[in-house]
């Protein structure tokens, strides 16, 4: 006879969010597949952020509760709180009963915080998981009476939290290295399979500081002889002064690309944000960085990048000195020493983790409650 596991994921609001749910999740399921106990997910967040379409597109049940935002300053939104959160936890109650659920995991964001306190009013167990050196403000809520506390980074301050990874989706923690693979990704990508490579990205959205810094320093990079493969960000277009797109040998740019595999196994060297999860699969992968933290937010970028900065796996330059003459000045020399790009690649497998996806499976499997 089976048995059920009726688990509830939520969180959101970025890519860095859904991504580790869905490591989280597609572990969970796999882990039970040929067993005799059925794994129920569902997925909670808000209609507005990424996991509205990301979530769905990975095949996962999917709901919706309204988007809560703390205000920032005194105003009719700071006085109507209360009862939009308790608007908010009624929805999420009503989806836990639902789903039967047995045990709730929260990765923060918008969504996370009536989701932790309707499970707390269900008696619900609640596992949080931090994905940022600088926890955020529903994590921090959660952890006071949370079963299970995990975090990808070291140094989380979080009241009892267990230091785990950031969980990562198969195809990156698992993913194939080497001259091979470096050669197929490279020409799948478009490009050269004998060329250092740079590989540059400001996210799914962007960066319009990198973008800008990257364009005015394309000359001094080419004459490295380095390739660079440029992911813009969405409807963001790379163009020289007459606002033509610019094409140039050895310089390919694209808006996105789903799924960075690719992008790792091509790339000698990537300059790139410093989210949990960028850091995290750079370090699993092995991969040598110039990492530019956000600045905004509280500061948790440039935290989740101070293990490598410290180690000298990566290069770290605030953004607003990430300038084309930083990036003339600076990048050229990087691409040119390889000794110093194969000590940074392995200082950085050196702090990788590839199994916190399946520690948290463990974790989960050792929580739930029988409904």
């Amino acid at each position: 006879m089976n048995t059920t596991m009726n688990v509830v994921f939520c969180g959101g609001g970025t890519a860095g969010h859904v991504s580790p749910m869905l490591a989280m999740a597609d572990s969970l399921a796999n882990s039970y597949q040929d067993t005799d106990i059925d794994v129920n997910i569902l997925m909670i967040g808000t209609a507005e952020g990424m996991e509205a379409t990301l979530i769905p597109d990975a095949g996962y049940e999917f709901a919706t509760i309204e988007k809560v935002p703390m205000p920032r300053s005194v105003s009719l939104d700071l006085f109507s709180l209360p009862f939009r959160l308790r608007a908010a936890v009624k929805q999420a109650r009503k989806l836990l009963r639902e789903h039967q659920t047995q045990v709730v995991v929260g990765v923060g964001g918008y969504a996370a915080t009536p989701v932790y306190l309707a499970a707390r009013a269900e008696k619900i167990p609640v596992i949080v998981h931090e994905g940022n050196a600088r926890p955020g403000l529903a994590n921090k809520l959660a952890a006071r009476f949370a079963t299970v506390v995990a975090c990808a980074f070291e140094d989380t301050d979080l009241p009892g939290a267990i230091h785990v990874g950031m969980p990562l989706r198969s195809e990156v923690a698992q993913l194939p290295m080497g001259p091979t693979m470096r050669d197929e990704a490279r020409r799948s990508l478009g490009l050269d399979s004998d060329k250092t490579t740079l590989v540059v990205t400001g996210g799914s959205s962007g960066a319009q500081n990198i973008n800008t810094a990257i364009a005015g320093a394309l000359d001094d990079l080419l004459a490295t002889g380095a390739q660079i493969l440029h992911l813009t960000g969405r409807d963001k277009v790379i163009t020289d002064g007459d606002g033509n797109r610019i094409d140039k040998p050895g310089y390919v740019q694209v808006e996105y690309i789903d799924g960075l595999s690719r992008v790792y196994q091509a790339a000698d060297l990537i300059v790139a944000r410093a989210g949990g999860g960028t850091v995290h699969e750079i370090a699993a992968i092995g991969l040598p960085s110039v990492l530019v933290p956000l600045p905004i937010g509280n500061g948790e970028q440039d935290l989740n990048a101070a293990s490598l900065r410290e180690s000298g796996a990566a290069v770290v330059v605030a953004d607003e000195y990430f300038t084309s003459q930083w990036v003339a000045t600076r990048l050229p020399d990087l691409l040119k020493d390889q000794a110093r790009l194969e000590y940074m690649a392995q200082t950085a497998k050196n702090f990788g983790i590839n199994d916190a996806a399946e520690t948290m499976v463990r974790i989960i499997s050792e929580t739930k409650v029988a409904r």
